[in-house]
């Protein structure tokens, strides 16, 4: 044996082992506790006699890039010094981890899943990515391409929402996939050396050891999860028939009277603009839905499915429930707000947390907050509102875990009692009036086109600038309805404008898309 002039022979191993070592590969984001699930592999494989190595490659940021962290097991020989590899080679990891969806397609875009090999333990919820967040309009991955991936990409799948069984059992998702690892089988480990791992952590032991326990279960004694990925939010909980509130229970009777199809619309409109305002908002919106929803029956919606009427309950509950100064400081002033914060960032209970709002508000917002008629008095002297508007339109920096600004804050979420007499509320009474109106007229003589119609108030959200560009691109989608209005094909036409006004903030593409719609129908 040759010896190495840096090593003393004493030192020298015998010789290199030539085994082939169990790798894992795990995929997880800040916040979700990557790092700790790799020292509890590391733990469980050593309690068992392994030797283990475990390396990691930070992610660019939060969701533009995972953190990587890599692993290799080989059981422990006398005389005998392994050669671990620091990063995970396409085509050569036995287990991957993926602490979120997106995060599974992304190994597999990488090599790192084969079907020859590796076994693909995933969670099947969604953490949007900045790309997503970004886009106007729905920017959401498509999660089927994962799905349709993955089933030839891999060898066995571990699929199931891990992040929301931790959350039961009070823990954050590494110990739920720990557990879904451990019940899977796929490292030679008993799961004592699992949870011995976990007690060794000595930090969070009985949240953790439970919602371990609960990913175990999940998976021991099954070859194959069902694969289910859906975007948050997408399901619709079906009402409920009563919840011991009278006013609610009221909602809920009224709710419970609409076509099957449309409950669950229903009810998350009313859902949302009971905590919005209040329960009487919610009775105004129903009573709108229930017009509307005759109308539907007149134009023949019972054999259509209730379209106009379920698009109906969608997005006039989003345009009753426009952001304004009152609810962003209702937001920021919730109890729950803080703790999620906490969370998000990783913050420890010992910690102190500081938080740093950027407000830039402007004197429309702030004349919009005010009684309808000052409001129109303040913006009828242009003089005098543009010297608020100087006072007012300012960026500051405000820190809400201060009470000083905690409290400013909650006395202008206060004024949620008064929203309904409001000169913004006044202004986005009048602009629904008018675009359901629109959307009346049209559906006796063109349903799909009415639905569209619906649909185009997507286009309208946000506050400030981002609800003038808005409101702009909506005001030129509806200017094509007397063009769409005798063509079969119009409601089809109103959602590529939809679409078009929705890839670009300048409005460039919905420019391209009016000319072409023009275009088809001059001699109409």
């Amino acid at each position: 044996m040759t010896v190495h002039p840096n090593f003393p022979a004493a030192d020298q191993p015998s010789r290199l082992s030539t085994d082939k070592p169990l790798s894992v590969a795990i995929l997880a984001m800040g916040g979700q506790g990557g790092g700790v699930l790799a020292d509890w592999i590391v733990a469980a494989a050593e309690g068992a006699g392994w030797m283990a190595q475990s390396t990691s490659v930070p992610g660019v940021a939060q969701r533009t890039g995972a953190t990587i962290y890599y692993i290799e097991l080989l059981p422990e020989r006398d005389g005998v010094a392994p050669i671990l590899s620091l990063m995970p080679t396409p085509g050569d990891v036995d287990v991957v981890l993926a602490a979120e969806f997106m995060e599974a397609g992304r190994s597999m875009l990488r090599g790192l899943v084969t079907p020859d090999r590796t076994t693909l333990l995933t969670s099947s919820h969604r953490s949007y990515a900045v790309g997503e967040k970004e886009v106007p309009g729905d920017g959401i991955g498509d999660p089927d391409s994962v799905v349709e991936a993955a089933g030839i990409a891999a060898k066995r799948i571990v699929a199931f929402d891990m992040q929301t069984l931790a959350e039961k059992n009070g823990s954050v998702i590494s110990a739920t996939m720990f557990g879904a690892l451990a019940g899977s089988g796929v490292l030679p480990f008993a799961r004592e050396h699992f949870e011995a791992a976990i007690r060794a952590g000595g930090k969070g032991v009985e949240p953790s050891l439970k919602a371990f326990a609960a990913g175990f279960d999940k998976v021991a004694g099954n070859d194959r999860q069902e694969i289910v990925p859906k975007a948050p939010g997408k399901d619709l909980p079906e009402p409920p028939v009563t919840v011991g509130v009278p006013a609610l229970d009221a909602l809920l009777a009224r709710i419970a009277a609409l076509p099957e199809s449309v409950r669950p619309m229903a009810y998350a409109g009313a859902r949302r603009l009971v905590d919005y305002q209040d329960p009487n908002y919610a009775a105004e919106y129903l009573t709108a839905l229930e017009e509307l929803r005759a109308e539907d029956e007149r134009a023949g919606g019972a054999a259509k499915d209730w379209r106009f009427t379920e698009n109906a309950a969608k997005y006039l509950a989003v345009a009753m429930a426009y952001d304004d100064v009152v609810r962003v400081a209702d937001l920021k002033t919730r109890s729950a707000r803080l703790p999620r914060i906490r969370r998000e960032v990783g913050a420890k209970d010992d910690q102190i947390l500081g938080l740093t709002e950027y407000m830039h508000p402007r004197m429309e917002e702030v004349a919009g907050t005010l009684p309808a008629r000052l409001g129109h008095a303040i913006e009828n002297r242009p003089k005098l509102f543009a010297a608020l508007d100087r006072i007012v339109n300012r960026g500051r920096r405000v820190r809400t875990d201060r009470i000083h600004w905690f409290l400013a804050l909650y006395a202008v979420a206060g004024l949620k009692r008064f929203r309904r007499g409001s000169l913004r509320h006044e202004r986005e009474a009048e602009h629904w009036t008018r675009w359901l109106a629109l959307a009346r007229r049209t559906l006796p003589a063109n349903y799909d086109l009415a639905v569209a119609i619906l649909s185009a108030r997507r286009l309208v959200k946000g506050y400030s600038d981002t609800h003038a560009r808005g409101n702009s691109k909506f005001d030129r989608v509806l200017s094509a309805v007397p063009t769409l209005l005798p063509q079969a094909e119009g409601g089809a036409w109103m959602e590529r404008l939809i679409k078009a006004a929705l890839l670009d903030e300048e409005g460039k593409a919905l420019d391209g898309a009016l000319l072409t719609v023009a275009s088809a129908y001059e001699t109409t």
